[in-house]
Order: C-alpha cells, then structure tokens, then sequence
C-alpha cells in the first residue's frame, strides 16, 4: 500500500522492530516522496513490512539502491517479502533505464543473503565497518545487474512495412 503522512508512523515501527539500525526522521521525508518506489506491505489489513528505495544516478548510469525491505517476524516466509521487491522489479523493468539494483547486507545474515541470491542478487563487494554502533559492523553488497535487452521495453526495433527492422538497419 502506498505510505502516506497518516501511515507513516506505522512503517517506523516496523523498520524499528526488523532493523538492527535506526532510521532518521530525513528518510522519512523522502520516503513520503518516494511514490512507487516505498511501499507498505499488509497482512490481513495489518501493516507487517515495508520496502523504501531511492535512485542512485552516476557517470555510469541509473540504479536503484534499497535501503529497506523488512517483514515482521510472524509474518516471514509467507511471501511478502517476495511480493515487495517484485514490486521494485516491475518498477525498475517498466522504467527500463535502470542498470541495476542494490543493497546491503549485514554479512552474518545469512537468511537476507540467500533470499536476494534467489532473485538473481550477488554478493559484489564487503564494506568493513560500514555499520556503525552494530556487530558485526561489515556489509555484503548485493546487486543484480539488468540486462538492457530484458529491461528495455523500447528496443524491439521499429514495424516497416509489415517486418521488423532491426537497430542498425532503421
């Protein structure tokens, strides 16, 4: 569901109670401006998790950087998980100019890692002491990169005269 001022209070406390790390009233702000890249996730109209994600634009492209995505323990293994970042692929897919999407992980949780690698995800990088006041305080980097043909929905080439002309060609 979309976060709203009325709700947002609600996506702090679960990203208090699944976080090992506190968030600070700024992400909050944006996360209000995030649109479809912020969502609350509801279980039998309970609010059980979130996901928060912002662009990260460079010299070598846009990607997608989630800085959340958490599931209130009872309700883990249910698939709400998997139904949030399907949510962030199908935004990241329809978009089409995204060159790939990351995280990080806190390298001894073992669970997040092993959920991430089901979709594609890979560990690129460990950050020491990217934590601070936590333990262990290093991070794995996650990312999966897009492939541009599967991800672009623009380059099926153009219809000439009933074939279809390939990039070079047109």
């Amino acid at each position: 569901g979309d976060i709203t001022p009325h709700n947002i209070k609600l996506l702090r406390k679960v990203n208090t109670v699944v976080f090992p790390v506190s968030y600070h009233d700024k992400f909050y702000k944006d996360v209000l401006d995030a649109g479809e890249l912020a969502k609350l996730a509801f279980f039998n109209d309970i609010v059980v998790g979130g996901v928060c994600c912002r662009v990260d634009s460079s010299s070598s492209g846009k990607k997608l950087y989630i800085m959340t995505l958490g599931c209130l323990a009872p309700y883990r293994r249910l698939g709400i998980g998997t139904k949030m970042l399907e949510h962030v692929l199908n935004v990241v897919k329809e978009d089409g100019n995204f060159s790939s999407i990351f995280l990080h992980v806190q390298i001894n949780n073992q669970s997040a890692i092993e959920f991430y690698k089901k979709f594609g995800f890979n560990i690129v990088e460990t950050k020491e002491q990217y934590y601070k006041r936590i333990e262990p305080a290093d991070a794995h980097v996650l990312e999966k990169f897009l492939k541009p043909d599967e991800n672009n929905s623009n380059n099926h080439g153009k219809l000439t005269n009933g074939t279809i002309a390939s990039e070079s060609e047109q």
